[in-house]
């Protein structure tokens, strides 16, 4: 006898219930993707987050662009700041770098006014006709470490200048009243025949640089002759403070001119003597042009290869005013007047 099995017959699904399915799951697929990315909330939970997943790692450069950590006018970390020098001071000694450069004046310069030809006071030798360029501005755009209308403070020793010759190569002098500048505002000779105004204790002198104090003379310091010093302060003093600037006085005499010993029209070294303000540059006339000279640290102007030995010559001061003088012969070792000086400032 047939017995009834405990298997039930499985009921036939109708394709359409399975079709509706799929659809309301596709619906809820789609739903929960929006849900899932749409802006402002997602798996991050807030704007910055939301932010920081959709731009990664340069989620961090905007956020400085647009908000600086940093309080407002004070400098990032990345910021050099740079301090605004003093009117008052030493000037430091130079760390390496090269210094800002200054404009030339020539641009503003009118057309030189001719010079009587004459012989300087200072010297002998022959004499030489001279122009007088129109003064530069009054800025001195030429100047180096010293500047007119700057004071400098440092200190004071003395020394004695036996026959008065130095560094600067002057050659003997009866005039006591002169001072060696330490190397670093020496300059390679630029102070050289500078006047400086030295103030110590209510006494002030005026003295010429005709020599360098080297190390351990300091930037700032000036060595006085014995007799100089003698006028601020006791010898028994040795080391004062002073404070000093750039001026200039009123000389008697003009510029003069000497050759080196050895010159010939194939090498020839240059000097300019009993200059009022400090000699920038020195250059020689060498076809149709002007050819700058380099200045030694024994303070003559070098042509290694005799260019422009014995003709014209153009002397700038620090405040860009300049002498053009003609007629100066190589005449070794020998000082040749002019008829031109700088102008008083």
């Amino acid at each position: 006898m047939a017995t009834s099995s405990h298997r039930r017959s499985r009921p036939r699904r109708r394709p359409g219930v399975l079709i509706s399915v799929l659809a309301v799951a596709g619906v809820a697929l789609v739903v929960s993707l929006v849900v899932a990315f749409r802006p402002g909330g997602g798996y991050y939970g807030g704007d910055g987050d939301d932010a920081k997943a959709r731009a990664g790692a340069g989620s961090v450069v905007e956020e400085q662009a647009g908000e600086s950590p940093y309080p407002s006018g004070s400098p990032s970390p990345s910021t050099s700041v740079s301090p605004t020098p003093s009117t008052t001071g030493s000037p430091s000694p130079s760390s390496g770098s090269a210094p800002a450069a200054k404009p030339s004046p020539t641009s503003s310069t009118a057309p030189p006014v001719r010079a009587q030809a004459g012989s300087g006071s200072s010297g002998s030798g022959g004499s030489g006709s001279g122009t007088v360029a129109a003064a530069g501005s009054g800025d001195a755009p030429l100047a180096g470490r010293i500047e007119p209308g700057r004071t400098y403070q440092g200190v004071a020793t003395s020394y004695d200048i036996g026959d008065g010759d130095g560094a600067c190569s002057f050659g003997p002098t009866g005039d006591t009243m002169t001072a060696a500048m330490n190397t670093a505002d020496y300059e390679t000779s630029k102070a050289c025949g500078a006047y400086v105004r030295v103030s110590a204790g209510g006494a002030a002198i005026t003295v010429r640089i005709t020599n360098e104090c080297p190390a351990p003379c300091q930037p700032g310091q000036l060595d006085l002759s014995r007799q100089a010093f003698a006028k601020l302060a006791a010898l028994s003093a040795g080391r004062i403070p002073v404070s000093w600037s750039l001026v200039s006085p009123g000389v008697e005499g003009n510029v003069s001119v000497r050759y080196k010993t050895g010159s010939t029209q194939y090498w020839c070294g240059i000097q300019v003597l009993g200059h009022r303000n400090p000699v920038a540059r020195l250059e020689v006339r060498s076809g149709g042009s002007w050819v700058r000279l380099e200045r030694t640290e024994y303070n003559y102007f070098l042509s290694e290869q005799g260019t422009g030995c014995g003709g014209s010559l153009r002397i700038t001061d620090i405040y860009g005013e300049q002498l053009v003088v003609d007629g100066i012969a190589v005449k070794a070792n020998v000082v040749q007047g002019t008829g031109v000086q700088f102008r008083q400032r």
